[in-house]
């Protein structure tokens, strides 16, 4: 019997016209499946000296870089790059290289593979939730979330157990381990006055079309952003999900929906189609929704959700996430009627399954109306059976909600340049002068608050102007001369 050869040093067979060939995993491609590459010779020794060859051009890794002995940190690095990266998508990479580089390799990193104890584990998901955060402790605090920790868990546990499939070790230390609970977030609602102040303020923030179709359809932010012209078909309503813009290190990311079931097509109401024809012919950019900052690319999702959580801030509105708008919109799907088949297939969901769970505070609430019908059926003129009982000074008449009146946004004055949020951490100020020869000369300024990209885009303005001034000068003194 031949000796079987390690892993990583590739296959060696003779084939049937009498040549020797050898072949070596060189990749993963993006679905996982591996990439391999063949040498072939007369000779089995001048067959494995092609190999090695080959190895070396490739930059494969050399049998003894794999074994049980050593450090669980090198082994979480080669699983990752070797079997997982390839098969996932661009943010949840971002996702996992953010868990093992920054949080795995530099705590328990040097333990060796094979004395890993569930111990271990355990001491290091209590340090991740008492000191874990590398960041903005000021703001978030030492600690990580419980979500956070979780997830640095799962991690782990998928990493040891391709190393129990490998035979590396013998059982996986991470399962058994004490994990914090899994807390789904609270779901919070607008309510139809907020709802209504919340549209008016959007209109006077510059935001009206975007919230408002937000509110007819519960697109996901990434989907919204997303979205281009060619998506809608203003003759018949139809909006096409198709794409979503997601943030992978601080840049936009256009990639297609991560499951089947979110590239849908919804049928718009005729007077949010009448609105986004209209507001199309103020836009001069294939996407719906532009960056005002970079040409032909779409609004960063961040800058979404801080101007969302502007808005309900000026509207005197409680403040919710953006995921709650989209909560919003089902519940008043669902209590004016629609079938959870149908809000299932809108929203994007994988099942209707999914729906009721997320949702079933309102159906209890809808059977409860529905209760309600049927006793009304008891009193006269379609009343209820109270209203039988009660006499007509005894009707409650609810107060008319005063009329809103939103909130205008500070203009800044011309000469003093403008600042965009880019991200949750990046303020960028822009001053676009005429310069001495009639051009505008754009430039920019960058800083991790609005208060500091403030003070460098003054003393921008200020050295700009100069220097404008000084060019004129010169110019004025050769013609002059």
């Amino acid at each position: 019997m031949s000796k079987r050869r390690k892993q990583g040093e590739g296959t060696l067979r003779k084939r049937a016209d009498g040549r020797w060939e050898a072949r070596v995993v060189i990749g993963y491609d993006e679905k996982g499946n591996p990439i391999t590459k063949n040498v072939t010779a007369m000779e089995k020794g001048k067959c494995l000296e092609k190999l090695e060859q080959l190895k070396e051009k490739c930059g494969v890794q050399l049998t003894g870089k794999v074994k049980a002995e050593m450090a669980f940190g090198d082994w979480m690095d080669f699983w990752y790059q070797q079997y997982e990266k390839q098969r996932i998508r661009p943010t949840t990479q971002a996702h996992y290289e953010n868990l093992i580089y920054n949080h795995v390799v530099t705590d328990i990193g040097k333990i060796p593979l094979n004395k890993l104890t569930q111990n271990d584990l355990q001491q290091f998901y209590g340090r991740l939730k008492v000191s874990g955060r590398k960041i903005r402790t000021e703001i978030y605090g030492k600690g990580l979330s419980d979500r956070m920790v979780r997830c640095c868990h799962a991690v782990c546990r998928k990493g040891l157990e391709k190393a129990v499939k490998d035979g590396l070790i013998r059982v996986n230390p991470a399962i058994g381990c004490k994990l914090p609970p899994k807390k789904a977030a609270e779901m919070q609602v607008l309510t139809h006055d907020e709802m209504q102040r919340f549209i008016i303020q959007a209109k006077a923030d510059g935001y009206f079309e975007m919230f408002i179709l937000e509110l007819s359809t519960g697109l996901r932010v990434g989907e919204l952003a997303g979205l281009q012209w060619d998506d809608l078909n203003i003759q018949t309503g139809e909006l096409h999900i198709s794409r979503q813009a997601t943030t992978v290190h601080g840049n936009i990311h256009v990639c297609t929906p991560k499951t089947k079931s979110s590239i849908r097509t919804i049928i718009l109401p005729p007077e949010i189609v009448r609105i986004l024809a209209e507001y199309k012919k103020r836009i001069n950019s294939r996407w719906m929704f532009p960056s005002p900052i970079k040409e032909d690319a779409p609004l960063h999702p961040s800058v979404i959700r801080k101007a969302m959580q502007r808005t309900l801030e000026r509207a005197g509105c409680k403040i919710v996430r953006f995921h709650d708008l989209r909560h919003t919109f089902a519940t008043n799907a669902l209590a004016n009627g629609m079938d959870v088949k149908t809000l299932s297939a809108i929203i994007g969901h994988i099942s209707s399954e999914t729906t009721l769970n997320i949702y079933t505070h309102i159906t209890d609430n809808m059977q409860r109306s529905a209760a309600n019908k049927i006793e009304q059926g008891f009193g006269r003129n379609e009343g209820s059976l109270r209203e039988v009982e009660q006499t007509p000074d005894q009707t409650v008449k609810t107060p008319q909600t005063a009329k809103f009146v939103p909130k205008q946004p500070k203009i800044r004055r011309p000469g003093t340049g403008c600042i965009t949020e880019i991200n949750d951490h990046l303020f960028e100020g822009r001053y676009s002068p005429t310069n001495a020869y009639g051009k505008r000369t754009p430039k920019n300024v960058y800083a991790k608050t609005r208060e500091e990209c403030e003070e460098k885009l003054a003393e921008l303005i200020i050295q700009m102007n100069a220097e404008i001034a000084a060019e004129k000068e010169r110019l004025k003194a050769g013609q002059t001369a």
